[in-house]
């Protein structure tokens, strides 16, 4: 009978509330808001449905660790 439920439900119980999310990643439920809405956190990583939200915690964070942004390095003459 699980394997119907699991047809069903193909993502599976791998999605978690926003509050869960922002605890795991020890951040504020507005940093996480603002994160989605700045496209920071990617659209295949959570679902949505009106103005509830789940998210994959795993994907979130591979997301985020892929999107860190190298150093920025100013071409200066001080280097010449």
């Amino acid at each position: 009978m699980s394997t119907n439920q699991e047809r069903q439900n193909p993502r599976g119980s791998g999605y978690v509330p926003i509050e869960e999310l922002s605890k795991h990643l020890a951040v504020s439920i507005s940093t996480v808001r603002g994160w989605i809405r700045k496209h920071d956190i990617p659209e295949n990583t959570y679902i949505r449905v009106g103005n509830t939200y789940r998210f994959n915690i795993d994907a979130v964070v591979e997301a985020l660790s892929a999107d860190k942004r190298e150093p920025v390095v100013s071409d200066s003459d001080e280097d010449i």
